[in-house]
């Protein structure tokens, strides 16, 4: 099964490849899942992050800045609170967070301590990154911390959160990070070695893919897998993760971070893992943040002719092409474009709201005006404004 499009490369050749895709970085997103700092999900093992602090401080060593996507806030507060079985609705999720993060931040000040750096602690939510100039402010605290030789360790605010404005995980939380701070490479690290040929749990003959050059349905199917006790995503989400970075021109590695000095190797071009290889075509960071960082509020369905003029021309949306209008949104709010079979194919943010829309869908630019008692702008969505998926 040749999902990974490798072939019949060589060993030699494989890690030729991936010491290609590593050469470059200088600042690596590393995300640490539960299941790798904790014991069944409850308690925090300083020995796991004592591990991942001296990884850390080596790959600084080297010149590489480094920014943690640490998960274990709620584990760690269940342990606190003497929970027996894993929080499931949201308060209680939030009552271990609340108690389980400061236990968190200073479990890991104490791994970094013997290594002399300092660290940030950093909790955000989706609202955060979904308006425009909250994720600027992110972005430049993040920067900040970076030139002040801080490592920020950065987490969930799940304190706050609720299920409307949750990122779901961290693993969809270390993609958006590696957009916000414009990293190199993302590293995840949980308790398997990687994206496998088949179910490792379950199967003796199942093979690590070493590299992923393509997101095809085949690869979808294999990364399906039900969550784990501990953490929430599993492999899909860890695919996704890597999907989204592809996007935004980064490579990804999913890889065991129960292995010692694992960064410092996948850095050094060790065939360690499953590495997710960038699309040649790269977003914007202002173009990723529109695709993936917010939430559709609506969707318009277009015409072949608008269909054709998005794709193949690279224009804009113009009201003549909209078919139909769905959903409740208003001007700067994101919606899916999708085409007469109703599949979508970009999002964009809209530049007027959705009533709007469908009083001038179907009429000339000219036409808008007359239609509405104003123009604003001539087009629905603004090639600018637009992300073809």
């Amino acid at each position: 099964m040749s999902t990974d499009g490798a072939g019949a490369m060589t060993p030699a050749g494989i890690i030729a490849e991936r010491r290609r895709a590593v050469a470059k970085v200088r600042r690596v997103v590393v995300k640490v899942g539960s299941a790798v700092l904790t014991r069944d999900g409850a308690g925090l093992q300083s020995r796991a992050l004592g591990r991942i602090a001296r990884d850390t401080a080596e790959v600084l060593s080297s010149g590489v800045e480094v920014i943690l996507v640490s998960s274990g806030a709620i584990a760690a507060g269940r342990s606190r609170l003497r929970m027996t079985e894993r929080p499931r609705t949201i308060p209680q999720k939030q009552a271990a967070a609340a108690v389980g993060q400061s236990a968190l931040i200073q479990a890991w000040e104490r791994a970094f301590s013997s290594h002399h750096r300092r660290l940030g602690q950093v909790l955000l939510t989706a609202e955060d990154l979904a308006s425009r100039p909250r994720f600027l402010n992110a972005r430049r605290t993040l920067l900040t911390l970076l030139r002040l030789g801080v490592v920020p360790v950065i987490n969930e605010n799940d304190t706050v959160a609720v299920e409307e404005i949750k990122f779901g995980d961290n693993d969809h939380l270390s993609s958006l990070v590696t957009n916000l701070i414009q990293a190199d490479l993302l590293v995840i690290l949980t308790d398997t070695e990687g994206l496998h040929d088949a179910d490792p749990r379950v199967s003796r003959r199942a093979r690590l893919i070493p590299i992923v050059r393509e997101f095809t349905p085949a690869i979808d199917r294999l990364a399906r897998s039900e969550p784990g006790e501990v953490g929430t995503g599993g492999m899909a989400s860890k695919v996704a993760a890597a999907r989204k970075t592809s996007h935004f021109g980064v490579p990804c590695v999913v890889a065991s971070g129960r292995r010692q000095r694992i960064v410092s190797r996948i850095l050094a071009g060790e065939p360690l893992g499953t590495l997710f290889l960038p699309r040649p075509a790269r977003l914007s960071s202002r173009k990723h943040w529109i695709a993936f960082t917010r939430e559709p509020q609506g969707t318009l369905r277009v015409d072949e002719g608008a269909v054709a003029a998005l794709r193949e021309r690279g224009k804009s949306l113009l009201p003549s092409g909209v078919v139909e209008v769905a959903g409740r949104f208003r001007s700067g709010d994101l919606v899916r474009v999708v085409d007469p079979r109703g599949r979508e194919f970009a999002r964009g943010l809209a530049g007027y709201g959705a009533e709007e829309i469908a009083r001038i869908r179907g009429l000339r630019t000219s036409e808008i005006e007359k239609a509405l008692g104003y123009r604003s702008t001539d087009e629905v969505i603004h090639r600018d404004d637009l992300v073809l998926l």
